[in-house]
């Protein structure tokens, strides 16, 4: 296995863990807590990164941090539990998979860079094929949690852009960029939470268990991949490895839960996952091929 496919592997973790979020949210968590769910997803996860990286920002990245947090944790992790609490999860992953284009849109105003056809039609190929597996007819469209869950969407694909062009910081890795992001975008949230939502509630065994996996393994382990991946993967074809955590939600609600897939969802299964494939592989570089010397250069071996 070559480098950038396991770094393409490494990454692609991520968003199959935070595939879990829906059924973690809906079976194990308090209902109706989109921020304080946010706040403690975040915040715990954030501060071990830091303890375990041993390193705070400096010079600039104290206000790089907290933009990025802001955008990458605080508003998308709030807005994701909102869309997660207000709609089926069906009608939330759709809005979530506008994620590619999103991105593409971010590269064009903020890198500056052109976007091929190519990669819209692959944007819109996606989230058809989310759409394909996850709506049903009786999924039920609210207005605020459906803008809850686009403008997750577009606030984490501006956070991965504006990542991509300040890069990583001098002395930091992955864990320290994750910790410091996550770690603005909680403290951020706390007061939001309790003016919003009040005193915390009892929690129940289950409560816990479902915030320490969220904390640990959804967040602070899926996080640590994904700027690992956002460090060496180009930002299109980072984007559309996000079209796995809706696909992963449905896989997990058909193995846990027992739903069924029809032949219209195995079919949209698979156009979203070609989607994503095919994105990787366009974005790939093409191999150098040698070519043969020249008389010149014969001359003077």
């Amino acid at each position: 296995m070559n480098r950038s496919t396991k770094d393409l592997l490494l990454t692609a973790l991520a968003p199959v863990m935070w595939g879990t979020t829906y059924i973690v949210t809906t079976e194990f968590l308090p209902a109706d807590r989109p921020f304080l769910t946010a706040m403690l997803r975040a915040l715990p996860a954030g501060l071990l990164l830091i303890l375990l990286s041993r390193r705070l920002p400096r010079g600039s990245w104290w206000w790089k941090s907290a933009v990025i947090g802001t955008l990458n944790i605080a508003a998308f992790f709030a807005l994701l539990f909102i869309a997660t609490y207000r709609l089926p999860g069906g009608v939330a992953a759709v809005a979530a998979a506008v994620g590619p284009l999103a991105t593409a849109g971010a590269t064009l105003l903020i890198l500056h860079q052109k976007v091929r056809l190519r990669t819209w039609l692959l944007g819109l190929t996606g989230v058809a094929g989310v759409a394909m597996v996850v709506l049903s007819a009786e999924a039920r469209l609210d207005p605020v949690g459906a803008l809850a869950g686009i403008g997750g969407a577009v606030s984490m694909a501006i956070a991965v852009v504006l990542t991509k062009r300040w890069g990583m910081p001098d002395g930091a890795g992955p864990a320290a960029l994750a910790g410091w992001q996550l770690t603005a975008g909680g403290l951020l949230l706390i007061p939001l939470a309790f003016a919003v939502e009040g005193a915390l509630p009892a929690f129940t065994t289950g409560n816990l268990l479902g915030y320490v996996y969220l904390g640990l393994v959804n967040t602070a382990l899926g996080y640590w991949l994904w700027f690992r991946g956002i460090g060496r993967l180009s930002v299109v074809p980072l984007s559309f490895l996000g079209l796995l955590s809706p696909l992963t939600a449905a896989t997990v609600g058909w193995i846990v839960l027992g739903e069924t897939f029809t032949l219209w969802q195995t079919a949209g299964f698979a156009v979203a996952l070609g989607a994503t494939v095919t994105a990787q592989l366009q974005n790939r570089p093409k191999p150098q091929i040698p070519t043969a010397p020249k008389q010149s250069e014969l001359a003077h071996a």
